[in-house]
């Protein structure tokens, strides 16, 4: 699983710096996004690119988005 950590960038570098990793990403593999907001705005696009998600909010505050493509 590769990590991602953009707590803390001002937007939209969250998004871009997602956008960049996801190409990357093996078939298969997971991409564990930590965030320090919920990004609604990227869900669609991901669903329009071809991947599922999983998000869940962490006891700090901030979330755990865990990316894959879908089969």
């Amino acid at each position: 699983m590769s990590e991602l950590d953009v707590r803390g960038l001002q937007p939209p570098e969250p998004f871009e710096n997602i956008m960049r990793a996801l190409p990357a990403l093996p078939v298969g593999a997971t991409l564990r996004v930590l965030i320090h907001r919920e990004p609604f705005p990227l869900y669609a696009e991901l669903q329009n690119m071809g991947y599922v998600w999983q998000t869940s909010a962490l006891p700090d505050g901030h979330f755990a988005i865990l990316i894959r493509r879908a089969k």
